[in-house]
């Protein structure tokens, strides 16, 4: 069945994913991928606007649009709520008066990160910052909007720009070339999924295409530090002598928080039928993909 899809953020990462899959799919429509340029989610009238200029009336909007800046929300917290909070239910609600499946992704920064098991879709939250606590609040306000939205919680996102993988491999180049000496250092106390933008995305169609509705959590499988995900990608990077030293969260002071252990228990989803590859697997397929820094020169 031909599904038209709307995906706002189509620039960034998952955006980015999500477009590609539409458009290599032979029964979907992308009727529109609007970054912010085009389309202030947070402004009702140009919301109203937006989805009253349609073509044809869409099949799933997918909100891959954040502002996702954690320092960042510290200080400029009017900016996060407006963005990661109140956005979302405005096209939580345009989605649902057009009859359209709303699928809208969030964090696992709305919980402490103090946790000893990985967590589930129903243990309290406690945000930290004010990212995880201007997405939880968009959480909220979308599963009030519509209760047939998706709302997949997500972590360590990576996909084509700017990223942590592509800020180490940038690393290895600097290294590579002389202009920097020395090893690498990176954090290896905090531990949570890495989550390949792709995979992501086509989780979160599948899910659709399943009829879910409601809270999931969507990651890589298996488990991870920065540092681990650092020394992997240094490795395919061809750069094995490279010596990556561990650190930990407290020397480097940061405006916001850290958690320590954000994993996501996505065994809900499993249920469903969707399950997302080991994060070692998504990483090398990642860095081997034309949209890895590796193809355009880094490391």
């Amino acid at each position: 069945m031909a599904k038209n899809w709307i995906i706002t953020g189509g620039n960034g990462q998952l955006g980015r994913a999500f477009v590609e899959a539409v458009a290599a799919s032979p029964d979907d429509v992308l009727l529109g991928a609007p970054d912010h340029a085009a389309l202030d989610i947070a402004d009702p009238e140009a919301v109203k606007r937006f989805f009253g200029e349609l073509s044809e009336t869409p099949s799933v909007v997918a909100n891959a649009a954040a502002y996702t800046n954690v320092d960042g929300c510290e200080s400029e917290r009017e900016l996060a709520y407006r963005v990661n909070a109140e956005a979302p239910e405005l096209l939580a609600r345009a989605s649902r008066d057009a009859g359209a499946k709303f699928l809208h992704v969030s964090t696992d920064y709305v919980f402490p990160g103090d946790g000893t098991r990985p967590y589930r879709e129903s243990d309290a939250t406690g945000p930290l910052t004010v990212y995880g606590a201007s997405k939880l609040e968009g959480e909220c306000r979308v599963a009030e909007a519509d209760a047939g939205a998706i709302v997949a919680r997500t972590s360590w996102v990576f996909g084509h720009g700017k990223n942590f993988i592509s800020a180490i491999l940038g690393q290895v180049a600097l290294r590579r070339s002389g202009e920097v000496s020395g090893p690498l250092a990176v954090v290896a106390d905090q531990k949570g999924r890495p989550t390949y933008a792709v995979d992501l995305a086509s989780a979160l169609r599948d899910l659709e295409a399943a009829g879910a509705s409601g809270l999931f959590h969507l990651s890589n499988d298996g488990e991870a530090t920065w540092w681990d995900l650092a020394r992997l990608c240094v490795d395919e990077a061809g750069a094995p002598e490279l010596v990556v030293e561990r650190t930990d969260t407290d020397a480097s002071a940061r405006p916001a928080p850290r958690p320590l252990y954000s994993v996501l228990d996505c065994s809900k989803a499993r249920a469903h039928g969707v399950a997302l590859r080991d994060w070692r697997d998504a990483t090398r397929a990642y860095l081997h993909s034309p949209a890895s820094p590796l193809a355009q020169g880094a490391g």
